[in-house]
């Protein structure tokens, strides 16, 4: 990504991400939809108010992944074959440590987390079942994150899109086969989502150890290095740290919906699911900005990084923008379609047309914080949403959420904090500047600042 046109390398590298998102998305959603179709209200609360929890353990180590993906990038862009060896084969062993610490954790704490924010009794032991199938396959998750941060470091993003598509396609076949056929209960979503996600797995990994190019995994070089997996942590834990504490502020906020009860919870939990496709030009350039970003600064292109910045932020708005209008628009019928009845699509309608008018702010944080990590910047991001997403929401929740006569009122937190990121972000880009000046070293070859 260092030579050639800036728009249509970033574009070029975002486009499969979009692609493998909107399947990841798509496959996502099956699991609420044929549990709202088969299974009924109490079972779509049980898993669509799952989303945060899950978020707030396994985005952790997925923005631990994104820190291993800076650095590995940095050594790509710099041709520096030894270290970028290194850091793959390091990435992969802290990968699979990960994945069984977060298996274990998930099983043991999921109650204590669903007591936590008031989960009603009438969805509790669906969700537990839920998680703790889920969780019991996290490894999976965290390979996938692995083999696919690997590979988008080094500018492909195209085989995690094939290796998604196939894992959509598995999951549509399963659920409705566990499901719709077997008749099984939220156990069988469950466990189509997870044997999907070793599918997906175990793709990426057969690419990576099959091929020929710099970047191939050696299985038998697989271990720690002390010096590198400090590098990878110090890049990594502000943005796991960020996405943790995001999910923070999102459980405060599901606890208020909770309030509401279960037709609620079944409301907002569909929306979520419908909201993920708005997510998706953010996500791929996000990053994108971020591989584009730190392989740039590490070949010493520093007005190449720059002007590839401020095209993508606002490509990413107008994107986001557009899918929001979408989403505005049909929301009715989007909702109607994981069954329930009135009073759950009257909720999801208006937890879409609440915050869908704001998601070029969403978008605005999420690429400059791409841009950010792709720089060496990583803690900047991490304090900015940290305060404004987590802190910010926590009180909103805390002071307001008793005297709430309306889930409007619940909903209307994620566009307040939203604003108040991108005023920030917008404050430092006119201040300090989102690129650093040509003189500082890249991310990945001295020392770096580490909804």
């Amino acid at each position: 990504m260092t030579g050639g046109s800036v728009r249509r390398q970033i574009v070029r590298f975002a486009l499969p991400i979009f692609w493998g998102n909107l399947f990841q998305q798509l496959y996502n959603i099956v699991d609420s939809l044929v549990v709202g179709n088969f299974l009924g209200s109490d079972a779509l609360a049980a898993v669509g108010s799952s989303g945060n929890i899950i978020f707030l353990l396994v985005g952790l180590f997925g923005g631990l992944f994104t820190g291993a993906s800076v650095v590995i990038s940095g050594y790509f862009g710099a041709q520096d074959h030894e270290r970028m060896h290194t850091a793959i084969h390091t990435t992969v062993a802290f990968g699979l440590l990960a994945g069984v610490i977060l298996s274990v954790v998930g099983v043991v704490i999921s109650p204590t987390l669903l007591r936590w924010i008031g989960t009603p009794e009438s969805v509790f032991p669906n969700s537990v079942l839920y998680f703790r199938i889920y969780f019991s396959g996290v490894v999976f998750v965290t390979l996938y994150n692995t083999a696919t941060g690997i590979l988008q470091a080094v500018g492909d993003s195209r085989h995690p899109l094939y290796y998604l598509i196939i894992s959509s396609i598995t999951n549509v076949v399963l659920d409705l086969l566990f499901v719709a056929v077997f008749h099984m209960g939220v156990d069988g979503a469950a466990l189509a989502t997870v044997i999907s996600q070793a599918v997906s797995a175990t793709l990426g990994f057969i690419r990576l150890i099959r091929s020929s190019s710099v970047y191939r995994v050696e299985p038998k070089k697989v271990r720690l290095n002390g010096p590198m997996l400090a590098k990878v942590l110090h890049m990594g834990v502000p943005a796991g740290l960020q996405n943790s504490i995001i999910s923070i502020g999102n459980i405060f906020v599901q606890s208020g919906v909770n309030l509401f009860g279960a037709t609620a919870m079944a409301g907002a939990g569909a929306y979520s699911k419908i909201e993920g496709f708005g997510f998706l030009p953010i996500t791929a350039f996000a990053l994108a900005l971020t591989t584009f970003v730190s392989q740039n600064l590490g070949a010493g292109e520093y007005d190449r990084a720059k002007q590839g910045a401020h095209f993508g932020v606002i490509t990413c708005m107008v994107m986001a923008e557009s899918v929001a209008l979408l989403i505005y628009l049909l929301a009715p019928q989007l909702l109607s379609l994981f069954g329930g009845d009135a009073a759950m699509i009257a909720i999801g309608v208006k937890d879409a047309r609440t915050v869908t008018p704001f998601f070029f702010l969403m978008a605005l944080t999420h690429s400059v914080a791409g841009i950010l990590r792709g720089s060496g910047k990583a803690i900047v991001p991490m304090g900015v949403i940290s305060i404004c997403w987590c802190l910010v929401r926590v009180i909103y929740i805390s002071l307001f959420s008793a005297s709430f006569t309306d889930i409007a009122q619940v909903f209307a937190v994620y566009p307040i904090t939203w604003s108040l990121s991108a005023l920030v972000f917008l404050v430092f880009r006119f201040t300090i500047g989102w690129i650093p000046k040509p003189k500082t070293s890249s991310p990945a070859t001295a020392p770096t600042e580490s909804r």
